[in-house]
């Protein structure tokens, strides 16, 4: 059986690290999507307000595999 896959752009963010971040958008896309392959990083980010950091952002391509039954 051949195999096809989808790939999307998340982003996750967090107030404490950019693997937060990740972690967040992989759990939000979990929710709604199955058979998620592979996370590959594209772009950290921080917002910055007064001098300190406020928020990490992580941008994610996420692979999942397509059910073709």
């Amino acid at each position: 059986m051949d195999n096809a896959y989808k790939v999307i752009e998340v982003i996750g963010t967090s107030e404490k690290s950019w693997e937060e971040a990740a972690q967040s958008a992989v759990n939000a896309a979990s929710k709604s999507l199955k058979n998620l392959r592979i996370a590959e990083v594209q772009e950290m980010d921080l917002k910055i307000d007064d001098g300190k950091i406020i928020q990490y952002r992580t941008k994610l391509r996420l692979s999942f595999k397509l059910d073709l039954d």
